[in-house]
């Protein structure tokens, strides 16, 4: 196992991803580069990469298989946010104009599908259980979109719902990535399917956390404006929690204003969303929504437990709290 792993240990392996990227988010034809290196370009986290990166070292190390499993589910990542950015109508991304806002829906729903295609280039060239675990993380984004799209069934549990809508759509591809990187290090089947599993529950404390961060950080610091679900009018967990306490008779005055507002107040508007946006700001359900997001994140690191007290094992660790504990 490679010893002393840290974040600056794998600053040169993601450089290294990083290059890969650029070089397969490029297009001769300077018309079509342009949309398919927005997002690429605009940056981001990329915290499926350095999830990939460091669950390698559970075995062997990170090789070239691993690097073109993090470029993988990277692009994939990258491809399903030009379609929710579609689908959510946003204007920003990454603190830049969303890719529809340039070029139009069709073109960036056609780069989304392209961006697939090269995703899958990449994951085929490391053989048939690669293209396997990547069709099946590929129905989950699918199935967890067409849930939220679709909504909650009448009569059933809208939190529970909403957490398998994060399992599928965020949790599947995190989940993803630290099998990959297991798989590609060369680790045991356990801790493979232990790393699996440990993914899928950061995912959901990740999405949890972005959930509040859409409420609590202002947009020069997400890249977004404050309060884009609500616009969308889609009811995230902060939202959920407060229909849940109503509907059980324990939910407080102030929350019950916000609901109202919710139901009568054309979100479309700035200073209506921004009124709303403020009011949960103060509300004790966005400290309750982090102490949900921490809770998953307790459950994820609890799922590596029996990994024995290594380097590899607290960068895992701190990997988790870093998710609900970031402000964009």
């Amino acid at each position: 196992m490679t010893p002393q792993l840290n974040f600056d240990t794998l600053t040169p392996q993601l450089q290294a991803v990083e290059a890969r990227l650029t070089e397969i988010t490029s297009h001769a034809e300077a018309r079509l580069h342009a949309p398919i290196r927005h997002l690429a370009q605009a940056g981001g986290k990329r915290m499926r990469p350095a999830l990939v990166l460091i669950a390698a070292h559970l075995g062997e190390g990170v090789n070239d298989e691993v690097e073109r499993a993090a470029v993988g589910v990277e692009l994939t990542h990258l491809a399903t946010l030009y379609h929710d950015d579609v689908m959510d109508s946003a204007q920003m991304r990454r603190g830049a104009p969303a890719a529809h806002e340039v070029w139009g829906n069709s073109a960036a729903i056609l780069t989304g599908d392209l961006l697939f295609a090269r995703a899958s280039q990449v994951i085929a060239s490391l053989g048939a259980e690669a293209v396997r675990i990547h069709a099946q993380t590929f129905e989950r984004l699918c199935i967890g979109q067409l849930n939220e799209t679709l909504g909650c069934e009448a009569g059933s549990d809208e939190v529970a719902h909403y957490i398998q809508v994060l399992a599928d759509k965020t949790g599947s591809l995190i989940a993803t990535s630290a099998h990959y990187g297991a798989m590609f290090g060369g680790a045991p089947a356990e801790v493979i399917d232990m790393l699996a599993r440990y993914g899928e529950k950061v995912g959901v404390a990740f999405q949890l956390a972005d959930d509040v961060i859409d409420l609590a950080s202002d947009a020069d610091t997400t890249g977004k404006t404050p309060g884009t679900d609500l616009r969308e009018g889609v009811d995230t967990m902060p939202i959920l929690l407060l229909r849940q306490a109503a509907a059980a008779g324990e939910l407080d005055e102030s929350g019950q204003a916000i609901l109202r507002q919710l139901s009568i107040d054309d979100l479309s508007a700035d200073d209506p969303l921004a009124n709303v946006v403020a009011q949960l700001r103060t509300h004790p359900v966005i400290d309750q929504a982090r102490a949900l997001a921490q809770s998953w994140v307790d459950a994820a690191v609890a799922e590596i437990a029996p990994l024995p007290q290594t380097d590899v094992k607290t960068a895992l660790t701190d990997f988790a709290h870093l998710i609900v504990n970031r402000m964009a």
